[in-house]
């Protein structure tokens, strides 16, 4: 991408709409815009009506706004033309533009500028795009944190502290000869653990941020016939499973998505476990033991009227919740390790439902949505990176490793953190983040 012409591009979703934005980023943006209208571009930051008009006449009437390098989003002169969204005026304005000496910007330019002029950093660019795609509060907050900085401040902290220690090591090669200690080897090592500590907090907070952006996977396990799929339906209040009092139903995963509290959970009803023959009911069965592996969230669903199942919650990582279904049928006390874990519904008449979406709710954290969450798979990997190069740093140092030895995998972890707010990175990565984008953005 060259960032020394202008770029112009709809800004607004494509379609007919009551208004629409034109968009000019470049050098010559004014000078492009100028001939058009009928008002003079001058006074940034003000909103002025005028007409739009070529050789061969007015196209629309519309409001232009100014702003002046560097105060803009794009860090470059900026003029935005508001006008009616027509889908002939928003191409004829667009089309006179780029006739005038515009060109027509390609997917995410204007973020890409603003990243090249130091308006974002990487992470806050990648931020934009999550920010559009946004679809719950959680999602939204999320997004909104990072694109004020809270992700790359703690970013930012790591990388000083990274260069720091790797500014000692190499005090001390350059003094190598002169018998002169910068720091204590215990010290360095300390810091070194403490800094891969902090790299390995925001890797486990994956789970987490990439649950809140995607959907958080919640598995609805339990024997045939307790009415899991029920419970699908009556959570969905669709008839997304199909429900027979014939044991073995379900072969296959079924999804569907729920939003409580601004969170989005992606809810999959799995086939009943069982010892069976069955081979196509036995693969549903396998499959049913892999999303309860991966999920966040595990509804144990038991029989109210029989024994429950199971008595025990594992101790895997994951939130267990009992659902106690068809408790209009008759009532069994929870066992003492699901206290405050359980909930009795009946998935036929509703009851319960409501209670059971909060228990849901309440098992993720939604106070940690708005700091410092990784959310990013580009990011996940090149901090995984960081932290094998900073155990292989302390580990060195703890080995009494030679300072150039152990500096070398120090400048590896400091490259790879530099890659994710983009302190280091290729035009291959960029076209890659930037082609997420739409037009206009």
């Amino acid at each position: 991408m060259m960032s020394n012409d202008t770029i112009a591009a709809v800004a607004t979703p494509a379609g007919t709409g009551g208004i629409a934005m034109v968009r000019l980023s470049g050098p010559q943006a004014v000078a492009i815009v100028q001939p058009c209208i009928a008002v003079a571009i001058s006074e940034p930051r003000k909103a002025v009506l005028s007409t739009f008009a070529t050789g061969e006449g007015v196209i629309d009437e519309v409001v232009v706004t100014f702003y002046r390098a560097p105060h803009s989003y794009t860090g470059e002169d900026v003029v935005e033309l508001s006008c009616h969204g027509s889908l002939y005026v928003q191409q004829a304005i667009l089309g006179h533009l780029i006739s005038l000496g515009a060109r027509l910007a390609e997917p995410g330019e204007f973020t890409r500028r603003a990243f090249v002029n130091g308006k974002l950093d990487l992470s806050q660019a990648e931020a934009v795009a999550d920010l559009i795609d946004a679809a719950t509060p959680a999602q939204h907050r999320l997004a909104v944190s990072q694109l004020r900085g809270g992700y790359a401040r703690e970013l930012a902290g790591l990388r000083q502290r990274l260069i720091d220690l790797t500014s000692l090591l190499e005090l001390e090669l350059d003094f190598s000869q002169e018998d002169v200690a910068f720091a204590d080897r215990g010290e360095l090592l300390a810091t070194a653990r403490e800094l891969a500590t902090s790299v390995n907090s925001l890797l486990d907070s994956f789970a987490l941020g990439n649950a809140l952006k995607q959907g958080v996977p919640v598995a609805i396990t339990g024997s045939p016939n307790v009415g899991k799929s029920s419970l699908l339906n009556a959570l969905l209040h669709d008839d997304r499973a199909i429900v027979s009092p014939i044991p073995g139903t379900t072969r296959d995963c079924v999804e569907g998505l729920l939003t409580v509290g601004g969170i989005t959970f992606r809810l999959i009803d799995t086939a009943g476990l069982r010892d069976t023959a069955d081979e196509v009911e036995r693969l549903g069965i396998e499959r049913s033991h892999r999303v309860c592996n991966e999920a966040m969230i595990v509804l144990h669903v038991a029989d109210s009227t029989g024994n429950i199942q199971p008595t025990e919650p594992p101790h895997d990582g994951r939130r267990h919740l009992l659902v106690l279904n068809k408790c209009d049928l008759g009532t069994l006390p929870v066992p003492p390790a699901y206290e405050g874990s359980a909930v009795s519904v009946s998935a036929l008449t509703g009851y319960g439902i409501e209670e059971l979406k909060q228990l849901m709710a309440s098992a993720v954290s939604s106070e940690s949505v708005g700091n410092a969450l990784l959310t990013n798979v580009r990011h996940r990997d090149a901090l995984l990176r960081v932290s094998r190069a900073l155990n292989a740093v302390a580990e060195g140092l703890a080995a009494e490793v030679p300072a150039d030895l152990v500096a070398i995998d120090l400048r590896d972890a400091l490259h790879h953190l530099g890659t994710v707010t983009g302190e280091v990175t290729t035009d291959e990565v960029l076209g890659n983040i930037f082609s997420r984008f739409c037009v206009g953005k």
